[in-house]
């Protein structure tokens, strides 16, 4: 059985290893980097992503956790793992590092303030259906390399459609929380089981 780690540093930790329970892999929390080197696979939760930086660094895991990335380990992040997975950041803080995993140049709260979170149906691009996927404080596209793929888009509050979910190789990111559900809904775990299929 495949382990997926999930970055216990900030965000959806728990939400995140239920969905990876639910898809039948082994969740593993990482905060130390012998954690790190026992995984097949690790997902950054959402947060804020300057405040990822700073503590990837604290615990001594930046480096560590990018070489692993580039040498090829399965990864995803959704929301500030978007940003942490891009190449080039809008609206980023002086000093503020990225993993640099996907060939894109996102921007930070593209959607908005945390007042202007919302939740939509998406037309998920891979099966041809739906998602029902909620935005808190959410990166989008702005760019990416052709090599890129667009998994599913968005309309921003400029009136223009965005990716919001992309795959590039052995990393996926999404601008959305696929770990949250609707009370009492089913959840919809087809992100993950995206990077399940790469391990």
């Amino acid at each position: 059985m495949s382990t997926i780690g999930v970055l216990a540093l900030q965000g959806d930790v728990r939400e995140h290893a239920a969905a990876v329970e639910r898809i039948g892999a082994t969740p593993s929390r990482v905060r130390r980097l012998a954690e790190l080197e026992a995984v097949d696979a690790l997902i950054i939760p959402g947060g804020e992503s300057t405040t990822i930086d700073k503590l990837l660094r604290a615990f001594e895991l930046f480096e560590p956790l990018r070489d692993r990335i580039h040498a090829g380990m399965p990864v995803m992040g959704s929301c500030a793992g978007m940003i942490m997975l891009a190449t080039d950041i809008v609206g980023a803080i002086d000093g503020q590092r990225s993993l640099a995993a996907i060939p894109m140049t996102v921007r930070r709260n593209a959607f908005g303030r945390q007042v202007d979170s919302s939740e939509v149906e998406l037309a998920w691009i891979p099966d041809g259906s739906t998602m029902h996927a909620t935005f808190i404080r959410a990166p989008w596209v702005e760019s990416c390399d052709p090599s890129v793929e667009i998994l599913a888009t968005a309309t921003g509050p400029d009136g223009a459609a965005h990716p919001v979910a992309v795959r590039h190789g052995n990393a996926i990111a999404t601008s959305f929380h696929p770990e949250i559900a609707e009370p009492g809904a089913v959840h919809d775990d087809r992100v993950h089981r995206l990077l399940l299929e790469l391990v």
